[in-house]
């Protein structure tokens, strides 16, 4: 029988060195520098780092780029362009200006990426190779095994923290910052704090860019590109830290630390740590996070992925189609038949807006038509398909109960008249023509091959869109068929009217609305 022990993982380590003599660092023939004070970076897991005196240097450098990047235990990197006669090389070293306590020895030290130079002389000194093996441990192998099963990030954000106590680090608070897509919503902030059975989740609003908790704080410093943040709290309060620094302090954390977690498609969220223990967070710690960041990042991504792609389908089609989208409906042809009342809502006047109010202000004005219409439907248990030019269709299906449906579109038409009758102060008092119908409609999606819509077809949408035509003509706001008419106490008999591409005769309704709520009537465009 063979037995096999459990290998262990070794802790991340850092070590810095001299190198003994001279070293020299070339470009083809070129030398770039030329030192005897030159130092190595044994880091586990990497390939040994060599680093220059910046005044050793025989060429000059630009002034510090766009580029940065971030290491909790190293702190933030700056990176230069050489220059070479009249070539330049982009971000071809970078420096540790200001090093964190386990980097102190290289500061004004200078590293150059691999594509700046070729080749490195070390003289009689001969550099280690990278030790550590595979990173590995009960993070990581929750990461690989079990992590993939959780359904939120709320519950994944719970699993990551007691992950990582159970890896020893002694982690007091964890948030994550994902920016998303939404068209109201910023992002998502996710935080987990020892001690508390719940995790904490915000959705700020674009607001936020501008409220001064988050304008001084890390993360909008890491958000924008500008490196990571690593503060040891024991040491007590420096000139240049942030206003939460003192509140963790007063909770007793004792080291903090913001990192980096960018997404595939450039965004830069944002990872928090803050530690607990009297000495803070280990090189070792870090180090391990710091190699399971990309990982940890990814799962963030199909969380915010999944519900910005849930957020725009239900800006875009609406909450329940967006939801059908979501759950499978994605054919040309999926749908159902559905009995439901059919709204047309159509602005009137609307050239004759546009050329008295300007584009700008005509937009504003099609917005807060589109919004009160919109807000008003969705009370009432309905759903708006889609904004056609100046006009809103919405549906309101009836399961089994179809005068439910009649009711909540009828309360939603006299709503809508209304409410637009009666702005706020100082804008624009608006009308509209508003076409009701009942019947048996496709719900579901119907286009081209490249082009999808999730939509309504059938006869009940048509006629509610010729009856809004109709009572634009003849000067009612509100005019519904037959079907509806049985949800109306006010309703004015119109007869049979004939319809543009309605084969047969309508018996249809005007619906009367307080006319002392009303503005005046404006003529038709």
């Amino acid at each position: 029988m063979n037995v096999h022990a459990t290998p262990r993982a070794q802790s991340y380590e850092i070590s810095i060195e001299p190198l003994e003599g001279k070293v020299e660092v070339y470009r083809n023939d070129v030398l770039l520098a030329a030192t005897t004070r030159a130092k190595v970076m044994y880091e586990t897991r990497l390939a040994p780092t060599v680093y220059i005196p910046r005044e050793d240097l025989l060429v000059p450098l630009g002034e510090p780029s766009e580029l940065q990047t971030f290491c909790p235990f190293k702190g933030t990197a700056s990176y230069r362009d050489l220059f070479i006669g009249d070539e330049r090389i982009a971000n071809a070293v970078w420096s540790y200006d200001t090093p964190l306590p386990e980097s102190a020895g290289i500061r004004g030290y200078v590293g150059f990426m691999p594509q700046a130079h070729t080749r490195i002389e070390l003289g009689d000194n001969t550099l280690q190779e990278a030790a550590g093996g595979h990173v590995s441990g009960p993070l990581v192998d929750w990461l690989l095994r079990g992590a993939a099963s959780f359904r939120t990030a709320e519950e994944f954000t719970r699993a990551l923290a007691e992950k990582m106590l159970d890896h020893g680090i002694a982690v007091s608070r964890l948030s994550v910052l994902a920016w998303s897509l939404h068209p109201l919503i910023a992002g998502k902030h996710y935080i987990w704090e020892k001690g508390k059975a719940e995790i904490s989740t915000y959705a700020p609003t674009y607001e936020i860019h501008d409220h001064p908790a988050f304008t001084n704080s890390p993360l909008r410093h890491v958000s924008n590109g500008l490196g990571g943040v690593r503060q040891r709290l024991a040491d007590g309060p420096t000139e240049t830290e942030f206003p939460i620094m003192q509140e963790l302090r007063a909770q007793g954390a004792t080291d903090y630390v913001a990192m980096p977690m960018p997404f595939s498609d450039g965004r830069i969220n944002v990872l928090t740590l803050s530690c607990d223990h009297p000495d803070g967070f280990t090189t070792a710690n870090l180090g391990l996070i710091f190699e399971c960041s990309a990982v940890i990042g990814r799962f963030y991504e199909v969380f915010m992925q999944r519900e910005n792609a849930q957020s725009l389908l239900e800006t875009y089609v609406g909450k329940r189609s967006g939801a059908r989208v979501l759950g499978g409906e994605i054919r040309r042809g999926d749908g159902d038949e559905i009995d439901a009342a059919i709204m047309f809502c159509d602005l009137r006047g609307s050239t004759r807006l546009e050329e008295e109010l300007g584009r700008g202000p005509y937009i504003g004005t099609l917005n807060r038509f589109f919004e009160t219409v919109s807000e008003i439907v969705h009370a009432h248990d309905g759903e708006v398909l889609k904004f056609i030019g100046d006009a809103v269709l919405a549906v309101f299906p009836a399961g089994v109960d179809a005068q439910s449906a009649h009711r909540q579109a009828m309360a939603s038409a006299t709503e809508i008249v209304t409410a637009l009758g009666q702005p706020s102060e100082g804008a624009l008092a608006l009308e509209c023509s508003i076409g009701l119908a009942y019947g048996r409609v496709t719900y579901g999606n119907v286009g081209s091959k490249e082009r999808l819509d999730f939509t309504v077809i059938g006869q009940a949408a048509n006629i509610a869109a010729r009856l809004g035509d109709y009572g634009k003509a003849v000067g009612h706001r509100i005019v519904v068929s037959e079907d509806i008419e049985s949800a109306c106490s006010n309703c004015l008999p119109l007869g049979e009217v004939a319809l543009h591409n309605v084969s047969h005769p309508v018996t249809c309704y005007a619906v009367e609305v307080d006319r002392a709520k009303l503005p005046a009537k404006q003529p038709e465009c």
